[in-house]
Order: structure tokens, then C-alpha cells, then sequence
């Protein structure tokens, strides 16, 4: 690890601070919205499919 007053640890401290960075955005705003979408996508296509033929369930008489 090297020292802080060498030339390499602020490029080592910057890349982690931007590694963090990138962490936190897809953490906590790109996979949460991503999965929102996946699931809001998956009901409105089982909502579109019981539009189309019906709900599920024995036939009515």
C-alpha cells in the first residue's frame, strides 16, 4: 500500500472514491429502478394475457 505522500496514493484514494461513487449509484439507483421496471413489466404483461384469454380458473358454465 503505498504511503500518502508518494504520487501514487492519491491515484489509488481517486479510484476508490470513484469506485465507491459507482457503488452507490447502482445500488441505490440503477438496480432499484431496474427492478421496478422488471416487475411493473411482468404485471402488465399477466394483466394483457387475462385481457386477451381470460383469467385463470376453471371455465364458467
Amino acid at each position: 500500500m503505498p504511503d500518502a505522500d508518494q504520487p501514487g496514493a492519491s491515484l489509488s484514494r481517486t479510484r476508490r472514491l470513484n469506485e465507491l461513487i459507482t457503488f452507490l449509484v447502482l445500488a441505490f439507483g440503477i438496480w432499484p429502478i431496474l427492478a421496478v421496471g422488471v416487475v411493473g413489466a411482468y404485471g402488465f404483461l399477466v394483466w394483457m394475457f387475462q385481457i386477451v384469454f381470460g383469467p385463470p380458473g376453471p371455465p364458467g358454465h
